[in-house]
């Protein structure tokens, strides 16, 4: 996605002819079918009015530039590029972030790594901008192959910080000391600084051929998005894999700040972050453990998940896997025992750890969400409340925030992040805000998905021609798509030689769940991909493609207009038994299958009055 792009001469004219935000405004309300804020366009109309002054500085004339391009498989857009070759003649992009803070505006943080910007009304925590653009340039090296492809093509990138100035002196945070080794790799240009940016843009874009590079950019081909299971070795035992941006950065520098206090107060802390699916809290969760198991720290993963656990511990073996718990682990733990807890997946916390498999001397009526807290000294909670699918999970914020200060945690050291930068659904955000609209989750103003979407949505009149399209997408690359489904039929045992029994049953359709006594391997093992899966063993995990059997205990009742749970359809016992939310639950359950895809879904409605109202709400 991209909001303008045209030569740098067309650029100036559209500044010069204070054009440039409207046709921004334009672009931006036709691909998000929505009108861009007031501060957003003023904010284009001041920006672009400097960086103008700064190419004319720089007398560029052969060069190429987009600005607002929108990150792969991501919903971030960074805000400027710029295309051409540098003065030894070879291809080069030059990524600028614009920023409009003024010295006022930017107070230091005790977080290494983040910065506290006042907008007015409110301060925001965010990553130094430097750090940020970091975020971006490795973003970019991830996922367009023409960084790696011959001739190289070379990616500089900086922050324009046209109202901030040098003459604060030592108030000028941004460029403190501490952020030295970031601000030589990705330079801070302040208000006093147009001269040395001209240069800086004649030396990287002087030789013009911007129109070739520009091609070599758009026209390159994505790589594919790393799976978190493909590299969670490497990010537990060796190094940090993934490139965290934005609102993911501000959460692990907090944490960490948290991780690195522990040695220096003996105060308990508790940190909440809460995000939708694909945001990166598992990402983020791993890449935490890592790093702080290399700096020496006793720390556990726990999950509610035993799909998501134990595909974890086959991952890294036997020496790593005592490392990954499960939330009813700790009962007979220690106060502070544990140095970092990481509780993934949280809102999969149950009432208590007891349950009939527990031995007697272990029995227990302590709240699980208390053992958890006090079992650590820094207890790190990722949570998406809208994926509770089951009335015994009961995880949520204000359960942790009131068992945090029940157990007398101050509340400077209860914090709370929630990550709002979309990865999944091709970085496609709005489509996970219709899903929730049509599912009657969150009414937004998402009520349709338009052509113009990134995110592959297929409803598909032919069971078999769904499995037939997600068998064709693991032939291109072996366990990139799994078909799941609402739990409405029976799930048997292997019969005695092995085999499984075709159990969901759908038209001429017919396909086992995943294997019962080892129900953890689906999303993983080839096996998977000849077998369907649930909401417990999807959940967590994410694929290229995801197919969706969506069955009739959840019901669209086109005369009464609303959602209608059906429980004698339903096989999930724990679920339809006695539940009074047996409706917000099943929603949960296929927003959650819904939105396991960084690339395509492709649904098969059992129900076709279902059928028919999600057509209702796409326009072609």
């Amino acid at each position: 996605m991209r909001l303008y792009e045209g030569t740098l001469q067309e650029f100036r004219d559209d500044v010069i002819s204070n054009r440039i935000a409207d046709i921004l405004a334009g672009k931006f309300r036709e691909y998000y079918k929505k009108n861009v804020s007031r501060s957003e366009k003023n904010s284009w109309n001041n920006s672009l009015n400097f960086l103008k002054n700064a190419v004319d500085i720089s007398n560029l004339e052969d060069n190429m530039i987009i600005i607002e391009y929108g990150l792969p498989y991501s919903s971030r857009r960074i805000d400027v590029l710029l295309f051409g070759k540098d003065m030894q003649n070879k291809d080069n992009v030059v990524l600028i972030e614009l920023k409009q803070w003024s010295n006022e505006n930017v107070e230091d943080s005790i977080e290494d790594g983040n910065i506290i910007v006042n907008y007015g009304r409110n301060k925001i925590t965010v990553p130094h901008p430097s750090i940020q653009v970091e975020g971006y340039h490795f973003y970019l090296k991830d996922f367009i192959s023409a960084f790696e492809e011959e001739p190289v093509l070379g990616l500089n990138s900086l922050v324009y910080c046209h109202n901030y100035s040098y003459s604060y002196g030592k108030e000028g945070v941004l460029f403190l000391p501490k952020f030295k080794k970031y601000l030589e790799k990705y330079p801070i240009y302040a208000k006093e600084d147009i001269i040395k940016l001209g240069d800086y843009l004649i030396d990287r874009l002087g030789k013009g051929g911007g129109i070739e590079v520009f091609n070599r950019f758009v026209y390159s081909v994505f790589r594919p998005s790393k799976k978190l299971m493909e590299h969670t070795r490497e990010m537990i035992n060796n190094q940090r894999i993934f490139n965290l941006i934005d609102d993911q950065i501000v959460a692990y520098n907090a944490i960490m700040h948290r991780a690195k206090q522990l040695s220096k107060s003996n105060e308990k802390a508790v940190v909440i972050v809460k995000g939708g699916p694909g945001t990166g809290k598992s990402v983020i969760a791993l890449e935490l453990m890592g790093e702080l198991l290399r700096q020496g720290k006793k720390v556990f993963h726990a999950t509610g998940s035993s799909a998501f656990t134990n595909t974890l511990r086959k991952i890294l073996g036997t020496r790593s896997s005592r490392l990954f718990k499960f939330f009813n682990s700790f009962t007979n733990y220690g106060e502070n025992e544990v140095d970092v807890l990481i509780c993934d997946e949280a809102h999969r916390i149950r009432e208590t750890s007891t349950s009939r498999y527990t031995p007697r001397y272990l029995r227990t009526n302590t709240p699980q969400i208390e053992e958890l807290i006090r079992v650590a000294k820094l207890s790190v909670f990722f949570i998406d409340e809208r994926q509770v699918v089951r009335p015994t999970e009961i995880g949520n914020i204000r359960l942790i925030k009131d068992t945090a200060r029940k157990l007398g945690l101050k509340e400077d050291n209860i914090s709370e992040f929630e990550l709002v930068t979309q990865f999944r659904c091709s970085g496609s955000d709005t489509f996970l805000r219709w899903v929730e609209n049509i599912l009657g989750i969150e009414k937004n103003e998402y009520e349709f998905l338009t052509k113009r979407e990134s995110m592959e949505f297929k409803i598909m009149e032919d069971p078999l021609e769904l499995k037939r399209i997600i068998d064709g997408k693991n032939r291109e690359h072996k366990n990139c798509a799994r078909i799941t489904a609402g739990f409405c039929w029976p799930w048997s045992d292997p019969l005695p030689d092995g085999t499984l029994v075709k159990d969901v049953k759908v038209g001429n359709l017919e396909m086992p769940w995943e294997r019962k006594n080892q129900f953890w391997k689906w999303a993983t093992d080839d096996s998977g991909m000849e077998q369907v899966g649930t909401v417990y063993t999807a959940q967590g995990f994410e694929f290229d493609y995801i197919g969706v059997i969506f069955g009739d205990d959840l019901v669209w009742d086109k005369d009464s207009q609303k959602w209608v749970g059906k429980p004698e359809n339903s096989y999930d016992t724990v679920t339809k038994r006695n539940n009074e939310k047996f409706v917000e639950h099943l929603k949960n359950v296929y927003r959650v299958l819904l939105t396991r895809a960084h690339k395509g879904v492709y649904v098969y409605f059992i129900n076709k009055d279902t059928e028919d109202y999600f057509r209702s709400k796409i326009k072609r």
